[in-house]
């Protein structure tokens, strides 16, 4: 399924993605998934006290005070679902949190960290999983909307560069969506180079044209 980013902010490779959460984190009534590099206590505090939902990778030296148990079903893929203190005496979040243990693809443990208690376990879990979608995004971007390299290399170039980038990829998604196409993305980027030159409409007509053939091919007889 295509994802596409709701808001962006460019940074240099040297900054802490956590000094980007105020920017992006603002809104109460959505839940946001990040990985471990955002974890901040405070901020954990701050969002469930503010009503923002969220899941996060807990880091593996988190300090866990475990509180209840939660009955999982027994087809559950979730090894484990806990309410939690998180922190040491010194450094503590001060609202109680939900930690969900899973596995990974590979049999790694993931342990997620969230102030949601209305939904399944399983939910949460999947819900984390599609994080994954985001580095999916990113690659297809730097694979074939031509980021890998840059024309200029003064700031407000790569940052132009970097724009022209995301614009294109969400004029090809908004395309998709009006035409309700099945096709993806990349096949579609395809026709729409082959159709440079052509008018709007004989590209659009290629991405809905439906192939006549119905025969399985050359079919050998004795």
């Amino acid at each position: 399924e295509d994802v596409y980013p709701e808001k962006i902010t460019i940074t240099g490779a040297k900054s802490n993605d956590r000094t980007q959460m105020e920017s992006l984190i603002d809104e109460g009534g959505f839940m946001y998934v990040f990985d471990r590099g955002y974890v901040d206590y405070e901020k954990f505090d701050e969002y469930t006290d503010k009503g923002v939902f969220f899941a996060s990778r807990l880091k593996d030296n988190a300090e866990i005070r475990h509180l209840h148990a939660f009955k999982l079903r027994s087809e559950s893929s979730v090894l484990s679902d806990s309410m939690i203190l998180l922190g040491t005496p010194q450094k503590r979040v001060d609202n109680v949190l939900r930690l969900i243990e899973t596995l990974d693809s590979k049999g790694n443990l993931i342990r997620i960290i969230t102030n949601r208690f209305d939904l399944e376990a399983e939910e949460l879990s999947d819900i984390y999983r599609w994080r994954w979608q985001i580095e999916l995004f990113f690659k297809w971007i730097k694979q074939h909307v031509k980021i890998k390299s840059f024309y200029g290399t003064s700031e407000n170039a790569v940052r132009n560069q970097v724009f022209l980038a995301l614009i294109a990829y969400c004029l090809l998604l908004l395309v998709k969506l009006e035409q309700n196409s099945q096709h993806s993305l990349l096949q579609i980027s395809r026709w729409l180079k082959v159709f440079l030159w052509q008018t709007f409409e004989q590209w659009i007509g290629r991405m809905n044209y439906q192939s006549k053939r119905t025969s399985r091919g050359r079919q050998k007889r004795n």
